[in-house]
Protein backbone atom coordinates (compact mmCIF):
# COMPACT_ATOMS: atom_id res chain seq x y z
CA UNK A 1 0.00 0.00 0.00
CA UNK A 2 1.24 3.45 -1.05
CA UNK A 3 2.28 5.51 1.97
CA UNK A 4 0.08 8.57 2.84
CA UNK A 5 1.20 11.92 2.82
CA UNK A 6 -0.94 13.73 5.55
CA UNK A 7 -2.16 17.35 5.09
CA UNK A 8 -4.26 19.73 7.90
CA UNK A 9 -7.09 19.35 5.07
CA UNK A 10 -6.95 15.72 4.72
CA UNK A 11 -5.99 13.80 8.34
CA UNK A 12 -9.43 12.78 9.15
CA UNK A 13 -10.51 11.34 5.67
CA UNK A 14 -7.11 9.07 5.51
CA UNK A 15 -7.07 8.43 9.28
CA UNK A 16 -10.75 8.41 10.39
CA UNK A 17 -11.14 5.26 12.49
CA UNK A 18 -8.38 3.68 11.11
CA UNK A 19 -5.22 1.90 12.30
CA UNK A 20 -2.67 4.05 11.39
CA UNK A 21 1.67 4.47 11.91
CA UNK A 22 2.38 7.76 10.88
CA UNK A 23 5.82 8.70 10.61
CA UNK A 24 5.90 12.93 11.35
CA UNK A 25 9.33 14.91 10.39
CA UNK A 26 10.57 17.35 8.35
CA UNK A 27 14.38 16.41 7.38
CA UNK A 28 15.89 18.39 9.94
CA UNK A 29 16.40 15.64 12.31
CA UNK A 30 18.04 12.92 9.83
CA UNK A 31 15.54 9.12 10.22
CA UNK A 32 18.06 6.78 10.77
CA UNK A 33 17.99 4.66 6.86
CA UNK A 34 17.34 1.37 8.09
CA UNK A 35 14.32 2.96 9.94
CA UNK A 36 13.30 4.56 6.59
CA UNK A 37 13.70 1.38 4.87
CA UNK A 38 12.03 -1.01 7.45
CA UNK A 39 8.88 1.50 7.29
CA UNK A 40 8.69 1.72 3.30
CA UNK A 41 8.79 -2.52 3.15
CA UNK A 42 5.97 -2.73 5.93
CA UNK A 43 4.02 -0.29 3.93
CA UNK A 44 4.15 -2.57 1.36
CA UNK A 45 3.83 -5.93 3.23
CA UNK A 46 0.77 -4.69 6.17
CA UNK A 47 -2.35 -4.74 4.52
CA UNK A 48 -5.78 -2.87 7.12
CA UNK A 49 -3.17 -0.16 8.66
CA UNK A 50 -2.48 2.89 7.03
CA UNK A 51 1.28 3.92 6.71
CA UNK A 52 1.61 7.72 6.21
CA UNK A 53 3.90 10.88 6.30
CA UNK A 54 3.78 14.39 7.83
CA UNK A 55 5.60 17.27 6.83
CA UNK A 56 5.22 19.58 10.12
CA UNK A 57 6.93 22.38 8.83
CA UNK A 58 4.62 22.34 5.52
CA UNK A 59 1.32 21.56 8.24
CA UNK A 60 1.52 23.37 11.26
CA UNK A 61 -1.84 22.59 12.49
CA UNK A 62 -0.28 18.92 12.31
CA UNK A 63 2.82 19.43 14.17
CA UNK A 64 1.12 20.94 17.04
CA UNK A 65 -1.91 18.07 17.03
CA UNK A 66 1.28 15.78 17.54
CA UNK A 67 3.91 18.11 19.78
CA UNK A 68 6.15 18.33 17.26
CA UNK A 69 9.48 19.51 18.49
CA UNK A 70 12.11 19.50 16.01
CA UNK A 71 12.21 15.83 16.63
CA UNK A 72 11.25 13.23 14.19
CA UNK A 73 8.16 10.82 15.56
CA UNK A 74 6.66 7.71 15.07
CA UNK A 75 2.42 7.89 16.07
CA UNK A 76 0.68 4.56 16.13
CA UNK A 77 -3.07 5.59 15.79
CA UNK A 78 -6.82 3.42 16.10
CA UNK A 79 -10.04 5.16 15.82
CA UNK A 80 -8.77 8.69 16.59
CA UNK A 81 -6.75 7.80 19.52
CA UNK A 82 -3.41 8.49 20.27
CA UNK A 83 -2.36 4.73 21.33
CA UNK A 84 1.78 5.58 21.54
CA UNK A 85 4.22 7.72 20.03
CA UNK A 86 8.15 7.13 20.05
CA UNK A 87 10.78 9.98 19.50
CA UNK A 88 13.60 8.86 16.84
CA UNK A 89 12.19 5.50 15.89
CA UNK A 90 14.02 2.73 15.28
CA UNK A 91 13.46 -0.52 12.78
CA UNK A 92 13.30 -3.17 15.82
CA UNK A 93 10.63 -0.47 16.92
CA UNK A 94 7.92 -1.60 13.85
CA UNK A 95 7.11 -5.33 14.42
CA UNK A 96 6.03 -4.62 18.03
CA UNK A 97 3.59 -1.71 17.07
CA UNK A 98 2.56 -2.98 14.29
CA UNK A 99 1.57 -5.96 16.67
CA UNK A 100 -0.63 -3.31 18.64
CA UNK A 101 -2.03 -2.07 16.35
CA UNK A 102 -3.09 -5.66 15.61
CA UNK A 103 -3.94 -6.82 18.53
CA UNK A 104 -6.09 -3.07 18.83
CA UNK A 105 -8.26 -4.04 15.65
CA UNK A 106 -8.56 -7.96 16.73
CA UNK A 107 -10.24 -6.46 20.38
CA UNK A 108 -13.06 -5.36 18.19
CA UNK A 109 -14.16 -8.16 16.43
CA UNK A 110 -16.49 -10.59 16.90
CA UNK A 111 -14.90 -14.06 19.13
CA UNK A 112 -15.96 -15.95 16.04
CA UNK A 113 -13.81 -13.69 13.32
CA UNK A 114 -11.01 -13.65 16.28
CA UNK A 115 -11.04 -17.07 16.34
CA UNK A 116 -11.13 -17.72 12.58
CA UNK A 117 -8.63 -14.85 12.16
CA UNK A 118 -6.14 -16.49 14.71
CA UNK A 119 -6.67 -19.99 12.83
CA UNK A 120 -4.90 -18.27 9.90
CA UNK A 121 -2.31 -16.62 11.21
CA UNK A 122 -0.98 -19.79 12.78
CA UNK A 123 1.72 -19.35 10.29
CA UNK A 124 4.31 -22.33 10.35
CA UNK A 125 7.66 -20.00 11.42
CA UNK A 126 10.55 -20.55 8.83
CA UNK A 127 12.96 -18.19 9.16
CA UNK A 128 14.41 -16.15 12.23
CA UNK A 129 11.68 -13.79 13.44
CA UNK A 130 13.07 -10.90 15.56
CA UNK A 131 11.60 -9.75 18.53
CA UNK A 132 12.10 -6.92 21.11
CA UNK A 133 11.48 -6.33 25.24
CA UNK A 134 8.27 -5.56 25.01
CA UNK A 135 7.37 -8.87 22.63
CA UNK A 136 9.60 -11.54 24.82
CA UNK A 137 6.62 -12.84 26.51
CA UNK A 138 4.54 -13.85 23.89
CA UNK A 139 7.06 -14.81 21.15
CA UNK A 140 9.35 -16.49 22.92
CA UNK A 141 8.09 -17.64 26.47
CA UNK A 142 4.56 -18.65 25.77
CA UNK A 143 5.34 -19.97 22.30
CA UNK A 144 7.68 -22.23 23.85
CA UNK A 145 4.50 -23.74 25.10
CA UNK A 146 3.49 -25.08 21.53
CA UNK A 147 7.23 -25.23 19.86
CA UNK A 148 10.90 -25.03 21.75
CA UNK A 149 11.95 -21.76 21.16
CA UNK A 150 15.80 -21.15 20.00
CA UNK A 151 16.31 -17.59 21.42
CA UNK A 152 19.59 -15.68 19.34
CA UNK A 153 21.30 -12.37 21.60
CA UNK A 154 23.07 -10.67 18.94
CA UNK A 155 23.93 -7.08 17.87
CA UNK A 156 25.21 -5.76 14.73
CA UNK A 157 28.63 -5.14 15.23
CA UNK A 158 29.36 -8.79 16.72
CA UNK A 159 31.55 -10.71 14.32
CA UNK A 160 30.99 -14.31 15.66
CA UNK A 161 27.02 -12.97 15.66
CA UNK A 162 27.26 -12.81 11.87
CA UNK A 163 28.66 -16.26 11.62
CA UNK A 164 25.79 -17.94 13.56
CA UNK A 165 23.26 -15.96 11.80
CA UNK A 166 23.37 -18.27 8.84
CA UNK A 167 23.22 -21.57 10.47
CA UNK A 168 20.17 -20.02 12.06
CA UNK A 169 18.45 -19.12 9.16
CA UNK A 170 19.12 -22.77 7.99
CA UNK A 171 17.86 -24.61 10.68
CA UNK A 172 15.15 -22.71 11.14
CA UNK A 173 13.95 -23.57 7.62
CA UNK A 174 14.96 -27.13 8.05
CA UNK A 175 13.14 -27.36 11.23
CA UNK A 176 9.77 -25.44 10.70
CA UNK A 177 7.06 -26.38 12.89
CA UNK A 178 9.50 -27.99 15.29
CA UNK A 179 10.95 -25.17 16.64
CA UNK A 180 10.91 -21.59 16.69
CA UNK A 181 14.18 -19.45 16.23
CA UNK A 182 14.36 -15.30 17.17
CA UNK A 183 16.80 -13.09 17.56
CA UNK A 184 16.90 -10.23 20.07
CA UNK A 185 19.27 -7.42 19.12
CA UNK A 186 20.75 -6.50 22.97
CA UNK A 187 21.63 -3.29 22.18
CA UNK A 188 18.16 -2.22 21.15
CA UNK A 189 16.24 -3.97 23.66
CA UNK A 190 18.27 -3.45 26.92
CA UNK A 191 15.86 -4.88 29.30
CA UNK A 192 16.47 -8.11 27.88
CA UNK A 193 19.97 -7.86 28.30
CA UNK A 194 19.66 -7.27 31.98
CA UNK A 195 17.00 -9.51 32.55
CA UNK A 196 19.17 -12.46 31.59
CA UNK A 197 22.72 -10.73 32.26
CA UNK A 198 24.12 -10.85 28.89
CA UNK A 199 27.81 -10.28 28.90
CA UNK A 200 28.71 -11.79 25.64
CA UNK A 201 27.44 -12.37 22.56
CA UNK A 202 26.02 -14.08 20.88
CA UNK A 203 24.22 -15.69 23.67
CA UNK A 204 22.20 -18.76 22.91
CA UNK A 205 18.78 -19.66 25.03
CA UNK A 206 16.66 -22.28 24.48
CA UNK A 207 13.35 -22.25 26.01
CA UNK A 208 10.72 -25.12 26.27
CA UNK A 209 7.07 -25.66 28.03
CA UNK A 210 7.81 -21.53 29.48
CA UNK A 211 11.39 -22.49 31.01
CA UNK A 212 14.85 -21.92 30.60
CA UNK A 213 16.74 -25.46 29.18
CA UNK A 214 19.57 -23.71 27.95
CA UNK A 215 21.83 -20.91 27.70
CA UNK A 216 25.25 -20.56 26.47
CA UNK A 217 27.45 -17.82 25.20
CA UNK A 218 30.31 -18.11 22.21
CA UNK A 219 29.00 -19.17 18.47
CA UNK A 220 28.76 -22.82 18.17
CA UNK A 221 29.57 -24.97 15.08
CA UNK A 222 26.46 -26.04 12.80
CA UNK A 223 27.09 -29.85 14.12
CA UNK A 224 26.83 -28.38 17.51
CA UNK A 225 23.69 -26.31 16.88
CA UNK A 226 22.15 -29.16 15.14
CA UNK A 227 22.32 -31.64 18.34
CA UNK A 228 21.25 -28.77 20.25
CA UNK A 229 17.93 -28.57 18.18
CA UNK A 230 16.95 -32.42 18.05
CA UNK A 231 17.48 -32.41 21.82
CA UNK A 232 14.88 -29.37 22.60
CA UNK A 233 12.89 -31.00 20.64
CA UNK A 234 12.77 -34.25 21.82
CA UNK A 235 13.32 -33.53 25.43
CA UNK A 236 10.00 -33.51 27.51
CA UNK A 237 9.43 -31.62 30.40
CA UNK A 238 6.49 -32.80 32.98
CA UNK A 239 4.45 -30.12 34.12
CA UNK A 240 5.04 -30.58 37.81
CA UNK A 241 8.44 -30.06 37.72
CA UNK A 242 10.76 -27.25 36.71
CA UNK A 243 13.21 -27.65 34.07
CA UNK A 244 17.07 -26.87 34.68
CA UNK A 245 19.23 -24.44 32.68
CA UNK A 246 21.89 -26.48 30.90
Amino acid sequence: MPISTLTDSNFKAYIGDSAALILVSDGSDKLRSDFKTAFDKAADEEAGIVFARVDPSRYSKLGQRFDYQKTSLLIGMYRGERLWRRSRPWASDLPDYIAQLREAIAADLPPEQREAEAEDKAVVLDKPLDITDATFEQEAIQASHELPVLVDFWAEWCGPCRQVSPILEKLAGEYAGQIRVVKVDTDANPGLSQAFQIRSIPTIAVFKQGKLIFMQPGALPEPSFRELVKQAIELEIPADEPAASA
